[in-house]
């Protein structure tokens, strides 16, 4: 048997042609944008960090060892014994400079990493990410597809690298180096795609002035989301001489800039669904206002305070959850047609998702089932407390006075 109230509150819900029913539409509708609009920033959001975490780890090292007071000697030393601790796949010797490349009358200023070919595949993804090959032997070199459109270098083509030390020296002129593109990687991020080439340990240390060893070692380890322990292991190893970074360090500012917005957008659309959430306190508002005999009769007939007070919650709450299913319906339509929404928008020249500005090629998005559930909760918490104060008011009057003008 259905408790009075809710039978109550279910007869106040029933569509009459009058004002009211138009509020309650509006109110649901409200409360149904708020949710979706959360729901939808806030995976969009998390899609964000992990892609970006994603790329990341597939590009950069997890965890760098560099030389306290300058390069690494004895690379190939430490990475054979690197290579013995438990919890590392990969590592070796990079050498990283910033250049000036020039191909025909066009040029770009990438950092090129000069590899050890035989130990790339293990500590970056670029290789796997290559057309037509990754090579970087004999003068080779691979370039970020965005550098390549940019340079209109394919692969064949010469291209000319200057040294930094050009800028550095007062009375010196270094030769820049003829090197041959071999491949393009895409990895899918503009910051990795356009401002990268991979080269050969040889042309790196040409270019950056070193006669042997490796500014830094870059390891991948297995469970990069732990790597304090890890971290650990390779400082008893090849001792206190070497300073060691992990991914988090290296990138802290990135992802705190990412939960600083997200928290911000959070807190903006949230705004959005208390609107909705105070067009369901105008609701019962009216709706008591309007059943105001109603109400003193049946207060007259005995029944009590709380039994009113119950009768506008559920109505409150009624549609509050009308808002949030319907929220959550278009929330995920919109999430799954994402990308098709966002190329439909680039048909008629609104470009939502430019790659020259997120920096990554499509749109990333990862739904969470407790934050989801705490959005949902959230809303009808705050529906619940809309709730109470046109609920108390009717719970309030004095069926002598509401009955006043019958």
């Amino acid at each position: 048997m259905v408790p009075f109230s809710l039978f109550l509150a279910l007869k106040y819900l029933k569509p009459k042609r009058s004002v009211l029913s138009v509020v309650t539409v509006i109110a649901v509708i409200g409360v149904m944008l708020g949710v979706a609009a959360l729901i939808i920033v806030n995976s969009v959001m998390n899609g964000f960090g992990n892609m970006w975490k994603q790329k990341i780890l597939s590009f950069k090292p997890h965890v760098t060892v560099v030389g306290q007071r300058g390069g690494i000697e004895q690379e190939e030393s430490l990475c054979r014994a690197i290579e013995q601790i438990p919890g590392v796949t990969g590592v070796g010797p990079v050498v990283v400079t910033r250049t000036l490349m020039r191909y025909e009358n066009r040029i770009a200023t990438p950092v090129v990493i000069g590899v050890d070919p035989l130990r790339a595949g293990k500590i970056s993804r670029a290789p796997q990410q290559t057309f037509p090959t990754f090579d970087v032997e004999n003068e080779g070199v691979v370039l970020g597809r965005d550098l390549a459109d940019r340079l209109a270098v394919a692969p064949g083509n010469k291209l000319l690298i200057y040294s930094p030390r050009n800028v550095m020296a007062n009375d010196e002129m270094y030769l820049p180096v003829e090197v041959v593109a071999r491949g393009v990687f895409d990895m899918g991020m503009r910051d990795y795609d356009g401002e990268f080439v991979f080269a050969s340990l040889d042309v790196a240390r040409s270019l950056a002035g070193l006669i042997r060893g490796a500014h830094a070692l870059h390891i991948v380890a297995t469970d990069p989301m732990n790597t304090d322990a890890l971290t650990d292991r390779i400082r008893k190893t090849i001792g206190s001489g070497y300073a060691i970074r992990t991914w988090r360090e290296e990138d802290r500012v990135l992802f705190d800039a990412l939960a600083t917005e997200k928290v911000m957008m959070l807190i903006l659309l949230g705004l959005v669904a208390l609107v909705g959430i105070f067009c369901v306190t105008c609701v019962l508002i009216i709706v008591a206002y309007q059943k105001t005999n109603e109400i003193g009769l049946l207060k007259a007939l005995g029944f009590s305070s709380l039994r009113i007070m119950a009768t506008f919650v559920l109505y409150g709450w009624i549609q509050c959850l009308a808002g949030i299913l319907a929220g959550l319906g278009l929330a995920f339509l919109v999430l799954h047609n994402l990308t098709g929404i966002a190329r439909g928008l680039a048909c008629y020249g609104l470009l939502v998702f430019p790659k020259a500005i997120y920096g990554l090629s499509e749109i990333p998005w990862e739904t969470s089932a407790i934050e989801v559930e705490a959005i949902v909760l959230g809303v009808l918490f705050a529906g619940t407390l809309a709730s109470l104060i046109p609920a108390w008011r009717a719970a309030r009057l004095d069926p002598v006075e509401a009955l006043r003008n019958e």
